[in-house]
């Protein structure tokens, strides 16, 4: 029985693809660049904003100055309305009492800021997290396995007892950096194709499926 299941939170847990659609090109546009269709950011976000918004910017305008300006005006507004369409996965509640109920601990490792810990209390407040962590200034992003192995430690558990489930293949990469099970969810903001190239141990469908995977 594993003692310890790690969420990604974008793609994952949540859907937050519209909202963070939103805030982005509310700041491009304030600076007079183009815009993007909702689709075209989930291939944008996973590896933390800057990168996002290093991807949203036209190709010649990709600078450290102007991926911090973006930044100057996405947080403010991001911080205002990242739940005004975001919304937890079907089943992903549900799943999450049943872990919670079974004595199977639970944590959040995201790319995503200090958001992170802000979205997980608006949706999930009734879920006890041995640990919810975003990227932070001074600690590597996934797929560095920093922020898992500081939930590994904290939690007090052994590689072999967690289970790390994401969307992308920052993900998977993450989870085989840090020598954790890695189990890719097929509901998410990438391709199923891009979780098989990177040997997931399951691709799951549906939440409920983690379930009997906690035996293995």
């Amino acid at each position: 029985m594993k003692k310890l299941v790690i969420f990604d939170l974008d793609g994952t847990l949540l859907n937050t693809i519209a909202d963070l659609a939103a805030a982005t090109n509310q700041a491009l546009q304030y600076y007079g660049y183009p815009t993007h269709e909702m689709e075209a950011y989930r291939f944008f976000v996973g590896n933390g904003i800057n990168k996002l918004f290093e991807r949203a910017l036209p190709e010649g305008e990709r600078t450290e100055e102007n991926v911090l300006k973006i930044r100057s005006q996405f947080i403010p507004y991001y911080d205002e309305h990242n739940a005004d369409l975001s919304r937890p996965y079907p089943g992903i509640s549900e799943l999450l009492k049943t872990l919670q109920q079974q004595g199977i601990m639970i944590g959040v490792a995201s790319n995503k800021y200090q958001a992170t810990r802000k979205l997980i209390a608006h949706y999930f407040p009734e879920i006890n997290f041995v640990e919810v962590l975003g990227q932070r200034e001074g600690i590597p992003a996934k797929p560095d396995p920093s922020i898992i192995n500081e939930i590994m430690t904290k939690a007090g558990v052994k590689q072999e007892d967690i289970l790390y489930v994401g969307d992308s293949n920052v993900d998977m990469q993450t989870a085989h950096h840090a020598g954790v099970t890695a189990i890719g969810v097929a509901w998410g903001f990438r391709p199923r194709t891009e979780l098989e190239a990177l040997h997931p141990a399951h691709i799951i469908e549906k939440a409920e499926e983690l379930l009997p995977l906690l035996l293995s």
